[in-house]
């Protein structure tokens, strides 16, 4: 014979659980519920919703790689392109998406090293665009920059994004024949492009 509390356990186990009574209202509202909130879900949680088609905006709620560095865009230029370089920084950082720009003049450290600010620049900044001007093919810096630029991110496509001002196809740089770039002519001198091309690289990161 079993002492009183193994007795009492082997009953327990013996009984079955009772069954809880189903509300079919109540299981038919429960799902047609679930479809509801399934059919208000949007496909790709990562997917970018815009009001208007033609223009990218960057979701800043699942961008989280876009802070992984201090700038969004960083412009290299020649000094004598100063001016169209502030523009189009300008541009950038007024537009929706609040694009964060690094500009040499006004974003260099005070008393740093040329190269060191540039090499710095260009790792901290997730694109790099390229002001090509006649100026731009003249300075020794600039070409420096364009080569550190393609250095950082090789393999990155859309990375780099050249802005040809000023200049006929012919004068392109031979080191970025392998890239499209962005022409300068148009009425709002190609910025409008060259915004869309760094917020597509920017989803990229999410």
């Amino acid at each position: 014979m079993f002492p009183p509390t193994t007795d009492w356990f082997r009953q327990a186990l013996l009984k079955k659980p009772k069954k809880m009574p189903v509300n079919p209202e109540s299981h038919s509202s429960d799902g047609s519920q679930s479809a509801s909130q399934d059919s208000h879900r949007p496909s790709n949680p990562n997917s970018v919703i815009s009001s208007n088609p033609s223009s990218a905006h960057v979701d800043t709620s699942s961008s989280r790689g876009r802070w992984s560095k201090d700038y969004d865009v960083c412009v290299c230029h020649s000094e004598e392109d100063l001016t169209a370089a502030q523009e189009l920084v300008a541009y950038l950082e007024s537009s929706t998406d609040s694009l964060r720009c690094f500009l040499q003049l006004r974003d260099a450290t005070p008393g740093g090293a040329i190269v060191s600010e540039l090499c710095q620049a260009l790792s901290s900044s997730h694109c790099h665009v390229l002001l090509i001007t006649p100026g731009f093919l003249h300075d020794p810096w600039c070409k420096y920059q364009m080569l550190q630029a393609l250095t950082e991110a090789p393999g990155a496509e859309g990375c780099t994004i050249p802005l040809l001002t000023g200049l006929t196809r012919d004068a392109y740089p031979p080191e970025l024949r392998f890239m499209y770039y962005v022409d300068g002519r148009g009425p709002d001198r190609g910025f409008h492009q060259v915004k869309e091309a760094v917020i597509r690289y920017l989803q990229t990161l999410s």
